[in-house]
């Protein structure tokens, strides 16, 4: 009985101990299932796509290349000047096929010869250094060494070259000879821009300033009509109110598109500019009013010039003087043939006024002398002349009367 009954207890002490494993089993079980996170229904991964292919741009197009300035191979020097001491830059704002822009590569190649190779101009003409009044201010600085500038804009940082500028006081070739020859009176006129630190040594020419047109303009009438394109001077300004005429102040640079699209109809210049530089293609018409001559002053720094070892300044000084002389005689012929070659070629019509409107012109341009002549008789330390009235002085010495 004894063994029966520990039989009986063994077999209840496995069958509690089972029972307890199923109940921790179920225990575990049932926290497992609260941990686990509630499931999103998902949708099956679909491949990724490839990035849209870029559309095949166009090959680029060659861009076109900048329209090229004036070429000077024409000019090129017949040495070469990469041996030079001395190497200097000039301007001019006009053609070297008129003979008074031209002077600037005549003077580069008689240097060269003079000094032996010493001296070497590089000259830029066409505007190829800006306008004209940019380009004053570069040679003030120093970036440049030399200009020749047209005696209209002379007057921005010279008021004395203004006089030339004054209507019919030396406006003919016979005229302007008279004057280079007048000694301390043309001395002191090449002196205008000393007190700026420029200094002047001669001049050349352009020929007789009149009216290209793009209607005929044979009478003043016809010409109050006309807008005309002046420099950028104050002489000419005065001139242009004295006379009752629309005048526009604008750059040579900017002249040959306000030509053509309008914003002009006339040109205050000379024949032979007109012609050589094809003004003349616009404007058919030219009137001869010869009120005064266009020149080209050939001015430099004069720090650079003091720079010069003396005997390299003498023989520039003389190159100057001697090549100017020269191209002003020649400047008298290439007047007479450009304006042949533009009424023969160019079909180009002139006009002279009537003496009446020429009396009318020259009467009304009196208040131009009384209102700038303060500037031209202005004095500064550097001028070794001192005249109380300069102005008075060149009058009397060219005859003018008014």
């Amino acid at each position: 009985m004894h063994i029966k009954h520990k039989n009986l207890q063994r077999k209840w002490y496995f069958v509690t101990t089972l029972i307890a494993l199923v109940c921790v089993g179920l225990i575990f079980y049932s926290c497992g299932e609260a941990e686990k996170p509630e499931q999103k229904d998902e949708k099956p991964v679909e491949k990724a796509e490839k990035p849209p292919e870029k559309p095949t741009e166009p090959e680029p197009k060659p861009v076109a290349a900048a329209p090229k300035g004036p070429s000077l191979d024409k000019w090129k020097p017949e040495f070469d000047p990469s041996g030079a001491k001395y190497t200097f830059i000039v301007s001019n704002v006009s053609h070297p096929v008129l003979k008074g822009v031209y002077t600037g590569f005549a003077i580069r190649d008689e240097l060269w010869k003079r000094t032996n190779g010493q001296m070497y101009l590089d000259y830029k003409p066409f505007s190829m250094l800006g306008g004209e009044v940019e380009v004053l201010n570069q040679l003030q600085m120093g970036a440049i060494q030399g200009m020749g500038v047209s005696s209209v804009a002379s007057t921005n940082l010279g008021p004395r070259f203004g006089v030339v500028n004054l209507p019919f006081l030396i406006n003919s070739f016979d005229k302007l000879d008279k004057f280079v020859n007048s000694g301390k009176l043309f001395d002191h006129f090449m002196n205008a821009m000393d007190h700026q630190g420029i200094m002047g040594l001669d001049i050349t020419g352009y020929g007789n300033y009149g009216w290209a047109t793009t209607t005929p303009v044979s009478n003043l009438a016809e010409a109050k009509k006309v807008k005309f394109r002046i420099a950028e001077a104050s002489v000419n300004q005065l001139t242009y109110k004295a006379w009752g005429l629309t005048a526009v102040v604008m750059p040579w640079p900017d002249v040959p598109v306000a030509l053509k699209q309008g914003v002009i109809d006339g040109l205050d210049h000379t024949p032979m500019v007109c012609n050589i530089t094809k003004k003349f293609e616009v404007a058919k018409y030219f009137t001869q009013v010869n009120y005064a001559q266009g020149l080209f002053i050939w001015v430099f720094n004069k720090a650079w010039f003091n720079s010069l070892p003396p005997d390299l300044q003498k023989t520039f000084t003389a190159t100057v003087h001697d090549v100017c002389a020269k191209i002003r005689e020649e400047t008298k012929q290439q007047e007479l043939d450009q304006i042949g070659k533009a009424q023969t070629e160019g079909k180009i019509e002139f006009f002279k006024l009537s003496d009446a409107d020429m009396a009318t012109l020259q009467t009304e341009a009196n208040t131009v002398y009384k209102d700038f002549a303060p500037e031209i008789n202005k004095l500064y330390p550097g001028d070794t002349y001192q005249p109380a009235d300069y102005l008075k002085e060149v009058q009397d010495y060219m005859g003018y009367s008014k």
